[in-house]
């Protein structure tokens, strides 16, 4: 699900989005492409130390949009590329790889874990 293209971009430091929405009323909060960490069965780990509003969200609907990118990595016509993700979250308090976001991450106090069912290049 996760192309080499989307790795390529998160090997270069960007802005991430991540949309979550509930009771009708959609909610941002930024973070770091050097801050995404992506498992081997391509779910991605996102050290957490506010977002408490997106955890209330994914609480009442688990769906989430993320969009990363950069302008170093070359995209369909010229330079900078980015992806429009989707998937299910959850936030981790617990468990080997919360302890393992926390040993590169100190300040995190939960892990949002991003299930993708979706990444498709935007540019």
């Amino acid at each position: 699900m996760l192309n080499e293209k989307l790795l390529e971009v998160l090997s270069h430091e960007g802005v991430v989005a991540i949309a979550s929405c509930s009771n009708n009323e959609a909610h941002l909060v930024n973070t770091w492409n050097s801050y995404v960490n992506v498992r081997e069965d391509g779910r991605l780990l996102i050290p957490a130390a506010g977002m408490r509003k997106t955890q209330n969200n994914v609480e009442l609907n688990n769906k989430v949009k993320v969009t990363i990118g950069s302008k170093e990595v070359m995209g369909y016509k010229r330079l900078g590329t980015g992806f429009l993700i989707e998937g299910t979250a959850k936030f981790l308090e617990a468990g080997s790889e919360f302890d393992m976001m926390k040993e590169k991450f100190s300040f995190l106090s939960r892990v949002l874990e991003i299930t993708v069912t979706s990444a498709k290049q935007t540019l």
